[in-house]
């Protein structure tokens, strides 16, 4: 599987500074939100493959900014729910939410890796990754590459987008 574009969302400072570097050095690219309001944005203004939610959140919930990013915003992107909240109660009010799973504190890093990419393959429903060639432009799909004839194409985020 290629690498992952996760937003993690949480406001225990050491908690996202250690799941940020452990993705990140799995080759992952990672951005962090401290709060809701900060993290709906994100969210809302890129795509991610996965996000990474917390469930107490100053600024907005975590069960808040779910059920707004899947029935406000129309985001249908993978949400692991990451909280110490562990009653049956919770667990099915975060799934109910729009979580698509939930793992409570603590937890394994690698079983969190392993979690999201489980979450983004069943969400692409399998899908390979796709080649695109016009010329000699190719864009792969998977990845964001960029290459023009043998030479990689080091794109911004917004012309990708385009792309």
């Amino acid at each position: 599987m290629t690498a992952l574009r996760v937003l993690v969302i949480e406001d225990n400072r050491d908690l996202a500074a250690n799941l940020v570097d452990f993705l990140a050095a799995k080759g992952h690219a990672v951005d962090a939100a401290g709060d809701g309001i900060t993290g709906m944005h994100l969210a809302v203004a890129n795509d991610y493959d996965a996000i990474v939610l917390d469930l107490v959140l100053p600024g907005m919930n975590g069960i808040t900014l779910c059920r707004k990013l899947r029935e406000e915003a129309g985001r249908q992107t993978p949400v692991l729910m990451l909280t110490a909240r562990d009653s049956l109660d919770d667990k099915i009010v975060g799934l109910e939410a729009g979580a698509d799973d939930y793992v409570v504190k603590p937890f394994a890093l690698r079983e969190v890796e392993a979690r999201l990419k489980a979450l983004v393959r069943r969400a692409q429903g399998g899908s390979r990754q796709q080649q695109l060639q016009v010329g000699d432009l190719g864009f792969d799909t998977g990845t964001y590459r960029v290459v023009r004839g043998s030479r990689s194409i080091d794109l911004p985020p917004i012309p990708l987008r385009i792309l």
